[in-house]
Order: structure tokens, then C-alpha cells, then sequence
């Protein structure tokens, strides 16, 4: 799938729309999410254009990668989130509901979260 730079963190990425912004780095973009599903619901976004984990991994330069999941480290242990645990999570694809055509890992914490996944999965 080709990059679509007109997708709205390739417009937050541009100050074109505003966030609200836990951190930054030449790395990577963190903001809150607008439909948070947990008390923490926290967004990472790296800096270039990226659609999903495979293109990002495939073809962003090592210092991007390095810099990119150190930031979502960085956020998790700012927002106090280390000690309680927290989750990640990168949707990639139509199977996975990703909503953005660009690379994102949600944070989510502040409360004990449940099942990753519908408990009432049948393999087919």
C-alpha cells in the first residue's frame, strides 16, 4: 500500500491539525488519543512515512527504528505507566482495523486491562 500524506497524523506530523502532545523527538510524535479506550490511551507515531510495521521495519533507516521504539519506552515510563504495566499495540491491515494509513503503537494503562483478544475465538 502507497503512503497517503494527506491521512491525519501525516497532517498532525505537519502542524496542520493540532494534538494534544505528551512527547516529541526528531524521532517520533506522542499524543493523547481524541477516543481514548483506557484512562491512559496514549498514540506514538515516527516522524516519515510509514504505513504499517512491515513497511516501517522494510524501510526506515536503523537510527528511525532505534529512535522510534525508544520514544515509545520513553512515553510509557513519563505517563507512570511502567510499574503497573501497560499494553502496546500496532494494527496493521483491514483484518486488524487500522483505522490510519500510518504507522501508530498505542500505549493504553492507568487501569487493569482485560483480555488482549475475543475470548470466543473459534480458529475459523
Amino acid at each position: 500500500m502507497a503512503y497517503d500524506d494527506t491521512n491525519i497524523f501525516a497532517k498532525i506530523l505537519r502542524g496542520e491539525i493540532p494534538c494534544n502532545k505528551v512527547y516529541e523527538d526528531e524521532y517520533s510524535l506522542a499524543f493523547h488519543d481524541i477516543n481514548p479506550q483506557a484512562p491512559v490511551h496514549v498514540l506514538v507515531i515516527p516522524k516519515g512515512d510509514f504505513v504499517s510495521m512491515a513497511d516501517f521495519t522494510a524501510s526506515a533507516p536503523a537510527e528511525l527504528i532505534t529512535g522510534f521504539f525508544r520514544a515509545v519506552g520513553k512515553v510509557a515510563e513519563e505517563l507512570g505507566l511502567v510499574e503497573a504495566g501497560y499494553r502496546t499495540l500496532a494494527n496493521a491491515g483491514d483484518n486488524a482495523h487500522q483505522e490510519v494509513p500510518h504507522l501508530h503503537v498505542h500505549i493504553f494503562g492507568g487501569k487493569k486491562l482485560g483480555p488482549m483478544l475475543d475470548s470466543h475465538f473459534s480458529g475459523s
